[in-house]
């Protein structure tokens, strides 16, 4: 039912390219024909040449002449089908990558918290050529190979009843033989697709972390894994491509026993009369080509259930539930002052395990709040419900008294620059890099928030300065760096709101000194969260929130925190223990 439905959803992805397709099957008629009349005229030769003495040179040069100008026309109608069938698979399949890849802009965070990159990356790349692949044999030979059948028989009929009957009651048996395979390979190759896409992600995520996996000496635990995963790639595989293997071998024994039965019945119709030499070559070459799509097709089916299951994931994508909408009235406002206000927020990943229960906080203009807590409190979380990555399970967040989710996404966005402890740099130069946030700032504005930064003296010690080419998530920089140059982002943007998520984790303590009073200025009149481990960078917070258990367990500034000897002094006293 599965593969009926995925083929479905092929089929309206080829509806926009319908001309090509309707071109397609035109020219495929026309080669077919060509074909076909081919050993009509050979036939005809045949019976020019097959007295004694008597050959019918008169005769025979014309149809010569016509063999070799069908010919020519059989090459010509192939070549432009051929580019028909190039168009119209390799368009449909960018247009169904393309539509992969919009919804991947638009899938809430969830789905890529749950779901692993290479398995995702698998099936837009790897899926989507195994579908192309299968689409253009289909469009190639399963055209060609039924129009080839369908004319051969009334070919055939024409010439004789008798012999056309025996090809076709056998052909069933080629019928039988390839939808009883069929029917099985297409589970195996639904395994191969889904373990393949388990491998990729596998290799991209030790790739990743190539160097951590070195430092820790886990290679050889790696290695197993690895060779669990192939292995099963590997069995799979062999299963699908054994019955996928046999199919054509099994339909060609009974396209030989077509060809036997003609040979034979033709051949005892030759001797009685009832038809010419020439006639029996004819049906000796109909017979040949009528057989011969079988065995094409055969292995066109099984490319084809490879394709559907290649499909079948990619739709299982395009499937995803999407990012809940902005709502029709929903607004960008022009401009934020900065209020912030949570009520009774409640929220979990999952349903059975509750993180964030009744959690209330009011912050007003221009307050720097700090975020502390142990790991796994909520902190991150509350990060992620007021940028809207994830919404909130019960009660509301609101800026400048307006709920979050009455805002447009962007426009909510707009107003936050964050600095998180996880650096991301994508494939470009330096300064494209630092105005990801303002494409069209100027490069003084571009040098200006570098050196707020402090990365203005390391960027300019590169090869191309500010022209350096960032590649591979800027590995050829260091952790501190790559921080620095996001935080020059932030710097560019000047958004009215701020989140520093442990923004100077990777940093000097020099330099953070520097960027420290740098992030003091940029706050002045900007309101401020600010999530750290390290609590003497958040000293001087105008409000410390103090989480545990997703609860908000103490909130006051630095000095009113110590002094009421709390769970805060608690964390702060034990940085200086030994």
């Amino acid at each position: 039912m599965k593969q009926k439905e995925t083929l479905r959803r092929v089929m309206t992805y080829l509806r926009p390219y319908g001309a090509l397709l309707v071109l397609s099957l035109i020219l495929a008629v026309v080669t077919v024909a060509l074909t076909l009349y081919i050993p009509i005229l050979t036939g005809d030769a045949v019976d020019c040449l097959v007295e004694q003495g008597a050959v019918d040179f008169a005769a025979l040069a014309p149809i010569l002449m016509q063999i070799a100008v069908v010919a020519a026309l059989t090459a010509l109608s192939q070549w432009i089908m051929g580019l028909c069938n190039n168009r119209l698979t390799l368009c449909t399949v960018r247009d169904i990558r393309a539509e992969a890849f919009r919804k991947l802009q638009n899938l809430p965070t969830r789905y890529f918290d749950s779901h692993s990159n290479g398995d995702t990356v698998s099936r837009i790349i790897a899926d989507a050529d195994q579908l192309s692949d299968g689409l253009l044999l289909g469009f190639t030979q399963l055209f060609t190979g039924v129009i080839t059948i369908l004319g051969t028989i009334l070919f055939m009929l024409s010439v004789n009843v008798v012999i056309t009957l025996v090809v076709v009651l056998v052909t069933p048996l080629s019928l039988l033989v390839a939808s009883f395979i069929a029917k099985r390979t297409y589970a195996m190759f639904t395994k191969q697709s889904v373990t393949r896409g388990e491998q990729t992600a596998l290799i991209e995520e030790m790739v990743g972390g190539v160097k951590l996996v070195q430092a820790f000496g886990q290679q050889e635990q790696v290695m197993e894994r690895f060779d669990e995963v192939n292995e099963r790639l590997k069995k799979y595989s062999l299963r699908a491509i054994f019955f996928s293997s046999i199919t054509n071998p099994a339909t060609r024994f009974v396209n030989s026993l077509v060809y036997a039965g003609v040979g034979v019945t033709g051949a005892f119709s030759a001797l009685t009369g009832a038809i010419t030499v020439g006639q029996l070559t004819v049906f000796l070459s109909y017979a040949n080509q009528y057989t011969k799509p079988f065995n094409e097709i055969s292995g066109v089916v099984t490319e084809l259930q490879n394709a559907l299951a290649c499909a079948g994931r990619i739709f299982d994508l395009l499937d995803e539930e999407e990012e809940t909408p902005d709502g029709p009235d929903a607004v960008t406002p022009d401009h934020y002052d900065g209020a912030v206000e949570l009520r009774d927020v409640a929220f979990s990943y999952t349903p059975d395990q509750s993180l964030i229960t009744g959690l209330n906080l009011q912050v007003q203009p221009g307050q720097r709040i700090a975020i502390v807590g142990p790991t796994g409190c909520g902190k991150t979380t509350l990060i992620n419900l007021l940028m809207r990555f994830y919404d909130v399970c019960g009660g509301s967040i609101a800026v400048d008294g307006t709920d979050i989710r009455e805002l447009t996404r962007s426009g909510l966005r707009r107003g936050f620059g964050m600095v998180l402890q996880d650096t991301w740099l994508e494939t470009g130069t330096i300064a494209e890099n630092i105005a990801m946030g303002r494409p069209d700032a100027t490069r003084e504005e571009i040098e200006a928030a570098a050196r707020q930064a402090h990365a203005h003296s390391f960027i300019c010690r590169l090869p191309q300065g500010y022209d350096t080419m960032v590649e591979n998530g800027g590995e050829s920089l260091s952790q501190g760096q790559r921080q620095l140059l996001c935080i020059a982002r932030v710097m560019l943007c000047r958004p009215p709101m701020l989140i520093l998520d442990e923004a100077t984790s990777s940093i000097d303590t020099r330099t953070e000194q520097k960027i420290q009073s740098a992030f003091l200025k940029l706050m002045e009149g900007r309101t401020a969260f600010i999530v750290a481990h390290r609590l003497s960078t958040i000293r001087e917070a105008d409000v410390i929130l103090v989480m545990r258990d997703g609860h908000i367990i103490e909130q006051g500034n630095h000095a009113e925190l110590l002094a009421r000897k709390g769970f805060y002094a608690q964390l702060y006293e034990s940085q200086f223990a030994v």
